[in-house]
């Protein structure tokens, strides 16, 4: 890999690719809240080598919750811990939105200096009731941030995290056409009408010669927010998925997005991707209505490490959490997930 030098971000050589992602949670440590850095390394490191790539500070990261000096140690670990394991090609998406357009680059610039490959930005919401619905002041956002930043840009569209602000086709379509440096978006949203008329937009050599991206090895991805709906998007050109169930699972989720790719061109597979998209589909329904601490609190089960959230969030009570365990779906996919790496019990 090219060095840095002066802090100076080089070209980056990490290709962003089709297929599914983790937003990594940040661990912190019981009694101080400090970061947890043995275990988000360790997690990292177990999420990359089942074939799913790793986002730092998003959402499931709690990036509202870590300072800029906090974001920048996690994705220096990641990278340590990634180069360490034999990973040096994984590329690192961080989470860089902010509430401003200002701090917003600037954490952006930072992300890039500490490692990052690609920067994921979602759309502040403290003043929603002047943006929403904006289509000039939201397409001008994504425009100065994605010619501004040193990094490829991910669009993350995720109207519960934004206060409602809700990025509609017709303007991801744009800023698809007119910003070469923004490679992808992620639809939280659940619009699968959305997803599709993304794709259709986007998928083709077409769009490819006419709309040619600022780096050719960071092609513009479209991606579900979940995880629910992989197969049939895969039939519609969609390219993946960036899903919270990727900590719990990532050797179902990886396997479900191989088997959906190989059935585009051999319907003869299409019934086993139908079979684990059952299972992962009604999985993720039941974990994501527990949020970031139900999926915390499985990783602790299943793995030894996950540990709350830090404050104001309240901790997943005992109660909730034994009914999350002991749910017919979580159960199932626990089961799959442990034929899948080779650990069934």
């Amino acid at each position: 890999m090219a060095a840095r030098v002066n802090g100076v971000h080089p070209a980056i050589s990490r290709p962003l690719k089709a297929g599914v992602f983790a937003p990594i949670p940040s661990f912190f440590l019981p009694d101080s809240e400090d970061l947890d850095i043995p275990a988000f390394e360790t997690h990292v490191v177990r999420i990359a080598s089942a074939g799913v790539g790793p986002l730092i500070a998003g959402s499931m990261g709690e990036a509202i919750h870590l300072s800029h000096a906090e974001r920048l140690v996690l994705i220096r670990a990641a990278r340590k811990a990634l180069d360490a394991a034999g990973l040096p090609d994984v590329p690192l998406i961080v989470g860089t939105g902010a509430a401003s357009t200002r701090e917003t680059l600037e954490l952006t610039a930072e992300a890039a200096r500490a490692g990052a490959d690609y920067a994921i930005v979602i759309t502040g919401g403290y003043f929603a009731g002047a943006l929403a619905g904006n289509h000039a002041a939201l397409k001008a956002f994504f425009t100065e941030v994605a010619e501004k930043s040193p990094i490829p840009v991910i669009i993350y569209n995720y109207p519960g995290a934004s206060g409602g602000i809700d990025l509609d086709s017709d303007l991801i379509t744009e800023l698809a056409m007119e910003c070469p440096n923004i490679c992808g978006v992620k639809l939280t949203c659940g619009n699968v009408g959305k997803l599709t008329r993304i794709a259709d937009a986007v998928s083709g050599s077409a769009f490819t010669s006419t709309y040619p991206r600022k780096n050719p090895i960071a092609p513009f991805l479209v991606l579900g927010g979940f995880i629910d709906f992989l197969t049939p998007s895969a039939f519609a050109n969609g390219h993946g998925a960036i899903t919270g169930l990727g900590n719990v699972s990532p050797y179902a989720i990886r396997k479900l997005f191989d088997l959906s790719e190989a059935a585009r061109t051999d319907l003869s597979i299409l019934p086993e991707a139908q079979r684990l998209q059952g299972i992962i589909a009604r999985a993720d329904y039941t974990i994501a209505k527990t949020s970031i601490v139900g999926t915390k609190y499985l990783l602790q089960k299943l793995y030894g490490y996950g540990g709350t959230t830090r404050k104001p969030l309240p901790p997943i009570s005992p109660v909730a959490a034994q009914a999350l365990w002991e749910h017919p779906h979580t159960q199932a996919l626990v089961t799959l997930e442990r034929q899948l790496s080779g650990k069934a019990q």
